[in-house]
C-alpha cells in the first residue's frame, strides 16, 4: 500500500501543479482584461466630466465645482472626485473620497507638468481603487487637474473567485483521479504482481511448476522467464543437496544439515508425521494499534532449538496461544501455517481459560525452582496442581484429535509443562511413539521428594517411550528419583525403567542450535557495523555482553556484583569497558519475577551511579526483546560474552555466541553450572556465586591474546558444529522410532 500511496501522491502532485499553472495564467489574463476595461471606462467617464468641470474651474467657482463633484460622486463604481489647482493643492473633493486617494498631489502635479492623463491603483480604507487624473485647460494653458477614483475591489474578488473555483476543481479532480489511479494500479499491476508473487512462492516451495510461472502473465514474462531459470537452478541444487544428504546418512563424521535431517526423516519415518507439544509457541501474533498485527519469535531456548527442526521436517506443533492477535490469525481450529513469511509446518494453538492459568503457576513457581539450584523456594498450591492436570488433559484431547487417523504417530513432548501428557496419550493410543524431552536440570531424588505431586508426575513421564535430558548426570538423578519414590524396575545397565509392563528408556541428548558447515546467518561478511552500539549509548572499544531472560536463575545480580569488583580491582577499565546486559522480561505476571526485575534495575543503577562519569555508564541494561539478527550483530561486536546462570540445563545463548563468531575471535565466560560447560571446553569456566572469580575471568578475557582467542573459539565452534540441533533431533527421533 505504501507503493500505491507514493504513486498516487506523485500523480496527484503532478496534476495539481499543472492545474495551478493553468489557473495562474488564467488569473493573469482575467486581471489584465478587467484592468484594461476599468481604465477604458474611467477614461471615458473622465472625458465626459471634463466638459462640465472646465468652464466652472476657469471661473474658479468653488461652490459650483463642489456641486458638480457631489452630483456625480457615488455612482456605480465611482468612489469619488477631486479637483486640484495649478499648484496641485486639493481644492474640492467629494464627501466620501478616501484620504489616500485625495492625498495623491504628486500624481496631479506630474499630470499637469506633462499635460497628459495618468492613472494608478491605490489601496485605501475602502479597498483597492483606481485613481485617474486628467489635466484641466484654459485655452492652451493648464490651470488644474481633476481626479476620478473608481472602485477596483471587484477585480480582486473576481480573481479570488477563480482561485476558489480552481481549488474546488483540483480537490474534485484529486479525489476522482486518485480513485481511478488506485483502481488502475491495483487492477493492472499490484493484483497481477501479487498473483505472480504467490505463484513464484509456490514454485520456490515446490508446490507449483515452472511452466505455470512462465505463462502466468505476459506482463511479467521477462521476469517470469528469469525466475524460472533461477528456480530450476535452485531445484537442481536442492536435489544435489538431498542426494548428498542421503549419501551422508550413515557417515557419522559428516555434518548434519537441514537437508540431511529431511532425508533421515524420510528413511526412518517413511511418511509418518511428527507432532511437537510445548507450552510456548514459536510465533506470537500481537495487536499493534487498532488494526495492525505483528508477529514475533519469543525469547526461548526451546523455540531456538526446535523451530529449525520443524522448518526442516514439517509436521504439527501444538502450543498455548498467548498473543493478543493469535485467535484472529488462526483458523477456526486454531491452526495456521508458519513461519508467516515462508510456511513450512502447521502451528495449532490451544486456548486456555483464566481458571487454567494455574497450569503456568505450577510449572513456573513449583517445578521450575524445584529443578534449579537457585535457592528459591518452590510454591505448591492444590488449585495450581488441579489446573496443571486439566491443561495436560486438554492438550491430550487436542492431540488425540490430530492423530485420530494416523498410524503409529510420533510425538515429541517438550519440557516440564506436560509431565502427565505421555501417560495420557499412551492410555488412548498405545501404538503412539512418545518422547519426552526435559529442557531443564533434573534435581536429586531428595530434592524432588518434597513435591506433593511427585508420584503422579513420575508416572505420567514414564508413559513416554524415551525420556531425554541434556546430560548424563540428569539421567542419573532421574533414575535415582524413580528408584526411591515409586515402584518400578530400574535397569542401570540398559538405562531403562519398566513400570506396569511399559518400558521407558532414559537417554542424554545435549540440545544445540542450527549451526552447520556454513556460517550462522548474519555472522559473515566484513567488519560488523558499530552503529547499533552507538544507538545504545556505547562508545567504548571494549564491550562485554550478557543475553538472558529476566529470570532469577540467570545470575544477573551476581554478574553485576562481579562487574563492580572488576572496576574496583582494575580501575584502568573505567570509561574503557562497557557491559551490555540484554534481559527481556519473562513471566512478568508473577510477583517473584516482578520483584527480580526491580532488583536488577536498581542494582544496575547503583553500579552506574558509583562508577559512571560524563556520558559513560559501565552497565547498559536493555529489557526489550532483540531479534536473532540484532543479537547476531551484537555477538560479533562483543569482545566478551558473559553467561553466568546459577543453574541451567544447557544454555543455548553460549552456543549462539560461538556460532556467530565466524572470525574465531572473542571470549566466552561460562558458568560451570550449565550443561553447555561440558561441551564448550574453550570457555573460561567460573563459579557464578563468586564475584571475585568472575571479575578475574573478565580481566583475563579482556587481556587474552588474539592467538589464544582463536584457539579456544575454533575448538568451541567445532563442538557446536559437530553436534548441532539437526543431529540432536535425528538421534532423539531415531531413539523413539527404532523401538518397534
Amino acid at each position: 500500500m505504501r507503493q500505491i500511496a507514493l504513486i498516487v501522491s506523485i500523480a496527484v502532485i503532478s496534476v495539481g501543479v499543472v492545474v495551478l499553472a493553468f489557473t495562474f495564467f488564467q488569473v493573469q489574463d482575467e486581471r489584465a482584461t478587467l484592468v484594461a476595461d476599468l481604465q477604458y471606462r474611467t477614461h471615458l467617464l473622465a472625458d465626459g466630466l471634463k466638459e462640465s468641470i472646465e468652464p466652472s474651474f476657469a471661473n474658479y467657482s468653488t461652490s459650483t465645482l463642489q456641486g458638480i463633484v457631489d452630483r456625480f460622486a457615488n455612482r456605480e463604481r465611482l468612489v469619488g472626485l477631486a479637483l486640484y489647482d495649478s499648484e496641485a493643492n486639493l481644492i474640492v473633493a467629494s464627501e466620501d473620497l478616501p484620504s489616500q486617494a485625495g492625498a495623491r498631489a504628486s500624481l496631479a502635479a506630474r499630470v499637469m507638468d506633462q499635460d497628459e492623463v495618468a492613472g494608478e491603483f491605490v489601496n485605501t480604507e475602502r479597498g483597492s481603487t483606481y485613481l485617474f487624473v486628467e489635466p484641466l485647460h484654459q485655452g492652451e494653458r493648464v490651470i488644474g487637474a481633476f481626479a476620478v477614483v473608481q472602485n477596483a475591489g471587484y477585480i480582486d474578488e473576481a480573481v479570488a473567485d477563480i482561485w476558489r473555483e480552481s481549488a474546488v476543481r483540483i480537490l474534485v479532480q484529486v479525489v476522482v483521479f486518485s480513485m481511478i489511479v488506485i483502481a488502475l494500479i491495483w487492477w493492472l499491476f499490484f493484483r497481477r504482481l501479487r498473483a505472480f508473487a504467490d505463484l513464484v512462492r509456490s514454485v520456490r516451495q515446490g508446490r507449483g511448476t515452472l511452466v505455470e510461472a512462465e505463462g502466468a502473465d505476459t506482463f511479467f514474462f521477462p521476469l517470469a522467464s528469469e525466475i524460472s531459470k533461477l528456480s530450476s537452478s535452485l531445484r537442481q541444487a536442492r536435489s544435489a543437496a538431498s542426494e548428498e544428504a542421503r549419501m551422508r546418512l550413515e557417515k557419522l563424521d559428516s555434518p548434519w544439515t537441514a537437508e540431511r535431517l529431511q532425508e533421515f526423516i524420510k528413511a526412518h519415518l517413511r511418511g509418518r508425521p511428527i507432532y511437537v507439544v510445548s507450552s510456548r509457541e514459536p510465533y506470537v501474533h500481537e495487536k499493534v494499534g487498532r488494526k495492525e498485527v505483528k508477529w514475533s519469535v519469543p525469547a526461548s531456548g526451546l523455540v531456538t532449538a526446535l523451530e529449525p527442526v520443524m522448518a526442516a521436517c514439517g509436521g504439527t506443533w501444538l502450543a498455548h496461544g498467548s498473543g493478543s492477535a493469535d485467535k484472529q490469525t488462526a483458523d477456526a481450529s486454531g491452526k495456521l501455517r508458519v513461519p508467516p513469511d515462508d510456511p513450512k509446518y502447521t502451528l495449532k494453538r490451544v486456548w486456555l481459560s483464566r481458571e487454567e492459568a494455574g497450569h503456568s503457576r505450577f510449572s513456573n513457581e513449583a517445578l521450575w525452582p524445584l529443578a534449579h539450584m537457585a535457592h528459591t523456594r518452590p510454591v505448591f498450591r492444590d488449585e495450581d496442581w488441579h489446573a496443571y492436570r486439566r491443561v495436560n488433559g486438554k492438550f491430550a484431547r487436542e492431540l488425540l484429535k490430530e492423530i485420530k487417523t494416523i498410524q503409529r504417530p510420533l510425538i515429541l513432548v517438550q519440557d516440564f509443562h506436560f509431565t502427565l501428557l505421555p501417560a495420557m496419550i499412551k492410555a488412548s493410543r498405545p501404538d503412539a511413539q512418545v518422547a519426552l524431552f526435559w529442557h531443564i536440570p533434573w534435581p536429586s531424588a531428595e530434592l524432588f521428594s518434597i513435591c506433593p505431586s511427585r508420584r503422579e508426575i513420575l508416572e505420567g513421564m514414564l508413559g513416554a517411550d524415551v525420556i531425554g535430558f541434556h546430560t548424563q548426570q540428569y539421567c542419573n538423578n532421574f533414575m535415582d528419583t524413580v528408584a526411591k519414590l515409586i515402584e518400578a524396575r530400574v535397569d542401570l545397565e540398559h538405562f531403562s525403567i519398566t513400570r506396569a509392563g511399559h518400558v521407558a528408556h532414559i537417554k542424554p541428548f545435549p540440545i544445540s542450535i542450527a549451526f552447520t558447515d556454513g556460517e550462522e546467518e548474519g555472522a559473515q561478511g566484513g567488519e560488523p557495523d558499530k552503529a547499533v552500539l552507538r544507538e545504545l549509548g556505547i562508545r567504548t572499544d571494549l564491550v562485554g555482553l550478557g543475553v538472558d531472560r529476566l529470570d532469577y536463575t540467570k545470575g544477573i545480580l551476581e554478574r553485576f556484583k562481579a562487574l563492580e569488583f572488576l572496576f574496583d580491582l582494575h580501575p584502568e577499565y573505567l570509561e574503557k569497558f562497557t557491559f551490555l546486559q540484554i534481559a527481556p522480561v519473562s513471566r512478568g505476571t508473577l510477583k517473584k519475577y516482578q520483584e527480580y526485575s526491580e532488583e536488577v534495575t536498581a542494582e544496575a543503577e547503583r553500579v552506574n551511579a558509583r562508577f559512571g562519569r560524563g556520558g559513560w555508564r559501565p552497565i547498559v541494561l536493555e529489557k526489550r526483546h532483540f531479534t536473532h539478527k540484532e543479537l547476531t550483530a551484537l555477538y560479533r561486536l562483543a569482545g566478551v560474552c558473559l553467561i553466568t546462570p546459577l543453574h541451567d540445563g544447557m544454555n543455548l545463548v553460549a552456543k549462539e555466541f560461538v556460532a556467530a563468531r565466524g572470525d574465531e575471535a572473542g571470549v566466552l565466560i561460562l558458568s560451570q553450572m550449565t550443561g553447555a560447560s561440558r561441551e564448550l571446553k574453550g570457555a573460561i569456566a567460573i563459579n557464578p556465586y563468586s564475584a571475585e572469580e568472575t571479575a578475574e575471568a573478565l580481566h583475563e578475557a579482556l587481556q587474552m591474546p588474539k592467538t589464544e582467542q582463536h584457539r579456544r573459539m575454533k575448538a568451541m565452534r567445532d563442538a557446536v558444529k559437530n553436534y548441532n540441533v539437526y543431529r540432536w533431533s535425528a538421534e532423539l527421533i531415531k531413539a523413539v522410532s527404532s523401538l518397534g
